[in-house]
């Protein structure tokens, strides 16, 4: 079996997404996280796509180093030890995710049986509630209303990003807030994208260990290795970051000099299957635990599934994005939607993804 064709298409004009054809008439689907899609569409079909064509698709591990070896020309002195560019590894992604799903088309098993099999059977899920636009009493109504649906764990997003302690942020409010309205055994998780100084940060911090929360995502941004350092050895509240970074050797970077408590890649970003892994195995020698950042509810929400239903590792609730998504409220790309129930995902045991593409709507919406 031989890679005979890689299609990048925009659905809606958004969602990047990729079919690798093979030329025994088996496909493998992918998606790319939703950034520059011009920029991911030259990547993918002018630097991966040569690399790779006409070599086998089951040799993951080959096609992987591939792909490495191609964006490593694009950037003198970018090895193996360095940081894969940002667009090179969310293209490399895409691909890498449809050569696992063909790999477990043809040796007919699902991708978590690939990745060792399973230690979970269903996948817990938070609601991730991503608009910043609601008052704390709206957000509360809103988490109350998921907690009723059967999520056991809702995440918000309250304050200011771009800025920096902002007056207008309101995170420790809502949290308030949303804790009266669902309770004390339903976990609350904070993201604030990096919008507070290192003294803010620990402020806060301290006062949402009082109110119970979960975890406390990118206090400061993913960069500042040192202000993340300080805060997490200040507090007790778990600290999370690592949904902006791209491969193994940052996420090396954000446990040994960051200290975080939790790391959060996201399979869209890093290189698919094959980087998380490497990423698991990584985690798993430093004893720190994963949750995955997964703002797209379709392929992603599955790929995601099926890692963490093999991955010992990673066992907390994972991310849902309850925001309106076109591509599966309005225009629904999936056959079948996924089977979630009382805040838990059933992963299709169908070989690969184990999801199938309605190819109409597809074509309709990357026209």
């Amino acid at each position: 079996m031989k890679i005979s064709s890689i299609e990048y298409l925009l659905l809606d004009k958004k969602f990047p997404f990729v079919l690798v054809h093979t030329d025994e008439n088996v496909t493998g689907i992918g998606e790319c996280f939703v950034s520059q899609p011009a920029v991911i569409k030259t990547v993918v079909e002018e630097i991966l796509t040569p690399a790779i064509i006409g070599k086998d698709p089951v040799q993951t591990e080959s096609r992987f180093r591939d792909m490495v070896n191609a964006g490593e020309s694009l950037e003198k002195g970018l090895t193996l030890n360095n940081t894969i560019g940002g667009a090179i590894s969310i293209g490399m992604a895409g691909i890498d995710i449809a050569l696992w799903d063909i790999k477990g088309k043809v040796l007919g098993l699902p991708i978590y049986e690939l990745l060792g099999g399973k230690v979970i059977e269903k996948v817990p899920l938070y609601a991730s509630s991503i608009t910043r636009e609601m008052t704390p009493i709206e957000e509360a109504k809103r988490a109350a209303y998921f907690v009723e649906d059967g999520y056991l764990a809702y995440k918000l997003h309250s304050a200011v990003p771009g800025k920096i302690d902002d007056t207008k942020d309101h995170t420790i409010a809502t949290v308030k807030e949303v804790r009266n309205a669902v309770g004390d055994n339903i976990d609350i998780l904070v993201d604030v994208n990096g919008a507070y100084s290192v003294h803010h940060s620990i402020e806060i911090g301290k006062q949402l260990e009082d109110l119970g929360v979960f975890h406390f995502e990118e206090p400061r941004p993913h960069y500042d290795l040192d202000g993340l350092a300080h805060i997490a050895d200040e507090l007790t509240i778990p600290i999370a970051s690592g949904e902006m970074i791209f491969s193994l050797y940052d996420f090396r970077d954000l446990i040994v000099r960051g200290r975080v408590d939790i790391i959060q890649p996201d399979i869209i970003k890093v290189p698919g299957f094959t980087a998380m892994l490497k990423i698991s195995a990584l985690a798993e020698a430093f004893g720190i635990p994963i949750t995955c950042h997964n703002i797209h509810p379709t392929i992603s929400t599955i790929a995601h599934a099926h890692f963490v239903m093999a991955t010992a590792g990673a066992p907390y609730a994972q991310e849902y994005n309850i925001e309106h998504n076109s591509i599966r409220d309005d225009y629904p790309i999936l056959t079948e939607p996924l089977k979630i129930k009382n805040g838990f995902l059933e992963v299709p045991n169908a070989p690969g993804l184990g999801i199938e593409l309605d190819m109409k709507m597809v074509r309709r919406l990357s026209e």
